[in-house]
């Protein structure tokens, strides 16, 4: 199967060289000379980096064997770290590096979006919103506020924040997996 440039539009996953890519940008141009192209701004999803490319009106890209499964982190051990099949409850394990950005929130059981190229894992895409707790952080300040300031905190995955300077040791907080950023405390 093959996308036309007419089908070229932000978001959509494509193949070159046998390498996926995600566009960024898409840009047809109509030049009053010569033949229309598209200008398009790629990313890779196995290696991250931005490629730019322009393509003949009506020229045909690959469409990626891509596939997305909902796992489950298990655990650490010495040879990776374990992820489960939540349909098949069949059992895979991933290296630090295939799990990239991603390492600082991984939690037990936690669900997760695995993204496949080929049958070979190529990406991780966490919930959006994680809740995890403080294990250690300096204590608050009687009559501090929300709008005094914060603090680093490390949480349970072992990932540092920068939290509100009321948010106390063992208290569990929201965080933003994308950006890193402290929401708000849980009840």
């Amino acid at each position: 199967m093959q996308y036309s440039t007419a089908e070229f539009r932000k978001g959509l996953k494509i193949e070159i060289s046998g390498e996926p890519y995600i566009m960024v940008e898409s840009q047809h141009v109509k030049p009053g000379k010569g033949g229309a192209f598209v200008r398009t701004k790629l990313k890779s999803l196995t290696s991250g980096n931005v490629l730019e490319k322009t393509f003949r009106s009506g020229e045909k890209v690959d469409v990626p064997d891509l596939e997305e499964k909902t796992m489950s982190f298990l655990y650490k051990d010495d040879s990776g770290y374990w992820f489960m099949d939540n349909e098949t409850y069949e059992q895979m394990f991933l290296s630090e590096n295939q799990i990239g950005d991603a390492l600082g929130y991984l939690k037990e059981n936690v669900e997760m979006k695995i993204l496949f190229h080929n049958k070979i894992p190529i990406g991780i895409e966490l919930p959006m919103f994680l809740e995890l707790r403080i294990t250690e952080t300096s204590p608050g300040v009687k009559g501090n506020t929300a709008a005094g300031g914060s603090k680093p905190a490390t949480l349970e995955t072992g990932v540092t924040i920068q939290v509100p300077l009321f948010v106390g040791e063992g208290e569990v907080v929201k965080v933003d997996t994308r950006t890193g950023e402290y929401m708000e405390r849980v009840n």
